[in-house]
């Protein structure tokens, strides 16, 4: 007796859709996507590219579907791979980085006081600025920080999926967090 596809690993669901079982293929989809569209959003700062890229991302399994090699990592590092691919595309063809859209606004009649409302507010603002620090790092070093601090990528699967060495990556990470860290006290410096 087979499991039902809701309880199968990544790698049976990907063999089962590659032998044509579509329900697998969407348990997969539904289970993945959400990951790879916040990397492609955090990498690129714009909902429309997050949302091609997932659909190539997924469009690309079905067209290759030898290239997942289970030796070399996990499928999600191969969909973070053929993610970053086409990111990177993107970037290359825009040329130029627009902010994160904002969160859609959320009724204020749950806030209970003017101090709930200054504590969100500033919140709000701190996050954004992070979301801006971090898409003004260049992409090799935005690439690290997305997958490892954002997406909980172990550092040899950044590596492999980036094509570099593990003391490259944490090279990067480390020159990337420290960038971080002089924008975020660069923004604070202009608040005061």
């Amino acid at each position: 007796m087979t499991s039902e596809p809701t309880d199968a690993g990544d790698q049976d669901l990907l063999r089962r859709a590659l032998d044509g079982d579509e329900e697998s293929f969407a348990v997969l989809y539904r289970r993945r996507q959400a990951c790879v569209y916040r990397f492609a959003l955090q990498m690129s700062g714009r909902a429309s590219v997050a949302e091609e890229v997932t659909q190539e991302v997924f469009l690309s399994v079905v067209r290759n579907p030898d290239r997942f090699d289970p030796q070399r990592g996990s499928l999600v590092a191969y969909l973070y791979g053929i993610a970053r691919n086409h990111v990177l595309r993107c970037l290359e063809r825009d040329r130029y980085y627009v902010p994160i859209e904002e969160e859609p606004e959320t009724d204020s009649s749950h806030w209970t006081s003017r101090e709930d409302t200054l504590s969100d507010l500033t919140r709000g603002e701190t996050i954004e600025s992070v979301r801006q620090a971090v898409l003004a790092l260049p992409p090799n070093f935005r690439e690290v920080v997305v997958l490892c601090d954002l997406h909980e990528v172990s550092y040899g699967e950044a590596a492999s999926l980036l094509g570099c060495a593990l003391g490259t990556v944490r090279s990067r990470l480390h020159r990337a967090r420290g960038m971080l860290l002089e924008k975020m006290k660069a923004t604070k410096r202009a608040l005061v």
